[in-house]
Parts: C-alpha cells; structure tokens; sequence
C-alpha cells in the first residue's frame, strides 16, 4: 500500500520527546503505509527553515507560502515568487482566509491570496487554500483570479456538500484530514460521501487534529492510515483502493511524476 500524506507540518513535530529527527518520523510513516509527504509552509522564513530541517529526501516534497493567520508579518511579493519557483516546491501555500481568529486583517488575508493565486498561475503550481468563517469570499477570490488556470486543493475541508460541489465545478480536490472521524462530523461525512474519488485526498495538518483514535496526542504522518482507513469505509471501497486513487489524485494535481510514488 502507498498512501501520502498530503499536507502536513514536518516543522512542527515534537523532535525533542517523540521523534529523533525527521527520518524517525517518515520510517513510522512508512510502516503503516504512508510512504510520501507535502511538508506545507506558513511564512517564508518557515519555508527556509523547514527546507533545511527536511534538507532533499525522495519521499517529501514542499509548499511556499505564507498562512492567512500570519498576516501580521509582511512580506515580498517578489520573494514569495522566487522562493515558490524552487525545484522541489510544488505548490502554493497554505494560503486563504480565516476570519475566525483575525477578521481584522481581512484587506491583507485577500490581497496575500490573490497574489499566491496569481505566482500559482505563473508557475503552474497549484494552491493549497484555507478557509474559516470565509466560504463567501474565498469562493468569490478563486473565481476572480482564475484558479482553474492553476488548480488546488481547499485542505482539512470542513465546508458542507454544497461548498464542495462549486469547488469541484473550478476543478478543485478536497482532502479530508482526522477531523472526519470526529464523533459531531456528521455534515462532514455527509460531503465526503458526495466527493467523487477522483478528487479526494487524505492529509494529517501534523502536528494537529488528530484522529481517532490518536485524539489529544501529536498529530503525525502516520496517522494518514487511520483517516484513509475511515474514509474507505464511508467511501465503501478498499483502503487499498483508496490509497491508489488518493495517490494518483496526487501526483495528478501537483504534477509528479506517478514513478515516485510507487508501492515500495
């Protein structure tokens, strides 16, 4: 079996009590299936730092990009653009909104995304959005800069089955993380049974979000398997048919080459 785990914070693990080092965390990976990661950033600095934590493995690819709540620090345009146009970058982001916990900072959370919907389309690199207490304008941004020119993937969705079908109709994937084991999911399952296969992808959001039955513990790439897992079973499907379909969704929407993500 092959799974990946589509989005996830490799920089944020606990690297002092739970995990040596990063090799530590994609061996326990591996052992239940979860053989490839997208190590997702949040600031540019982060970016960096997170690169040289990683440094250049087979099995981790990168996001650039900087997080709708880390507004508060600006930054360049031009660097956003050259750092997103590294090899091994594959996607923008995380980007969007979340008016949850900053509605403040509305003006530079839409004007942040735009431009990573905009370098997307120039690199052809698809975006990897976030979105809370925002589906109105995030919706409305994605129409207006085009995203279908690029592609995404709105992450950890926890949108309902009508936000899901105009995001499938702009050609978007939708990955599901531990949340959709929650016990009060309810309207979340609901949508995942709506999705087609051909447009799921399973993530952790590690170090948060655990799955059941890891909740309260670190989130980690591991527990990939517990979502793909839960989701075959909504899905009424193999996980081993799951884990193909969510791997070639993959490689499909962030243009890698399906050879790397081989069952070993």
């Amino acid at each position: 079996m092959f799974l990946v785990d589509s989005h996830c914070h490799l920089d944020g693990l606990n690297y002092q009590d739970l995990h040596q080092d990063v090799d530590d965390v994609m061996q326990k990976a591996a052992s239940r299936g979860v053989k490839f990661c997208l190590a997702v950033a949040t600031t540019l600095p982060g970016y960096r730092a997170m690169r040289e934590k990683v440094g250049e493995r087979d099995d981790v690819v990168f996001s650039c990009g900087v997080h709708p709540l880390n507004q508060d620090e600006t930054f360049l345009v031009e660097d956003l653009r050259r750092l997103a146009a590294e090899e091994g970058v594959v996607a923008m982001g995380e980007t969007g909104l979340d008016y949850f916990y900053t509605p403040e900072t509305k003006a530079r959370q839409q004007a942040s995304f735009r431009e990573h919907i905009r370098i997307g389309r120039e690199l052809n690199k698809p975006v990897i959005v976030h979105t809370r207490d925002a589906r109105a304008d995030t919706l409305a941004i994605l129409r207006e800069e085009k995203v279908t020119d690029c592609g995404g993937v709105l992450h950890c969705f926890t949108e309902d089955r009508e936000t899901a079908g105009q995001l499938l109709d702009m050609g978007f994937y939708i990955s599901f993380s531990g949340i959709v084991t929650f016990r009060n999911a309810e309207q979340l399952r609901d949508a995942a049974r709506y999705i087609p296969l051909d447009r799921l992808l399973v993530e952790t959001d590690s170090p948060y979000l655990a799955p059941v039955p890891h909740r309260g513990k670190e989130n980690q790439p591991a527990f990939t398997r517990d979502v793909a897992d839960y989701m075959a079973v909504l899905k009424g499907v193999s996980v081993e048919e799951l884990a193909q379909q969510t791997t070639q969704n993959f490689a499909t929407l962030f243009h890698i080459d399906p050879a790397r993500l081989q069952s070993a």
